[in-house]
């Protein structure tokens, strides 16, 4: 099966929902990174972890598909 019949079939439901977490998760990262104030770096370096763990659990749970 090819990656793009992949994306267009239907994910099971618990993999739905694991990536509406990860794209939540993305945004709240991405939400912290673009703040106007001054953060602590730490949180700074949080909030790029979770944009990139929140991409690519998204990709990985669309990409699994129902047989």
């Amino acid at each position: 099966m090819r990656i793009k019949d992949r994306i267009k079939t239907k994910s099971p439901r618990l993999f739905r929902r694991i990536t509406n977490f990860c794209i939540t998760l993305g945004a709240i990262g991405g939400a912290l990174l673009i703040v106007p104030v001054a953060l602590p770096v730490g949180i700074i370096t949080l909030s790029g972890y979770l944009v990139t763990a929140g991409v690519i659990g998204a990709s990985v749970s669309k990409l699994t598909v129902e047989k």
